[in-house]
């Protein structure tokens, strides 16, 4: 039985990457790649992605300048159409994984419950 769990979790592996939705997230993301516009605008993005998290995890709030940085990038990268599609399509696969998150981890939930 304690072998079937991770072939099921395997069979799932490969069932998300299967999705229309995964495929369309990692064409967009080729695409971002090869375009030096957006793809210097995602590494910005995911930098200050992981500065704010970094922050958020020791407590502290973002400056009014980093808050200012933050909405000047947003407002660059709705611009961009790779980006703007790029996150859109991580949105839609974005479902699933809550939902699976969800129907996964409910008996551990109902454990502390």
């Amino acid at each position: 039985m304690s072998q079937e769990i991770y072939d099921n979790a395997n069979k799932l592996e490969r069932a998300l990457r299967a999705l229309p939705e995964y495929q369309k997230v990692l064409e967009v993301k080729e695409a971002i790649k090869i375009d030096p516009t957006a793809s210097q605008l995602f590494d910005e993005f995911i930098a200050m992605q992981e500065k704010i998290q970094g922050m958020m995890q020791t407590g502290q709030m973002p400056t009014a300048e980093e808050q200012s940085t933050i909405q000047d990038l947003s407002q660059k990268m709705e611009a961009n159409d790779q980006l703007k599609t790029y996150f859109e399509a991580q949105q839609a696969l974005s479902i699933y994984v809550s939902d699976i998150e969800r129907i996964v981890f409910a008996p551990l939930k109902d454990l502390v419950n």
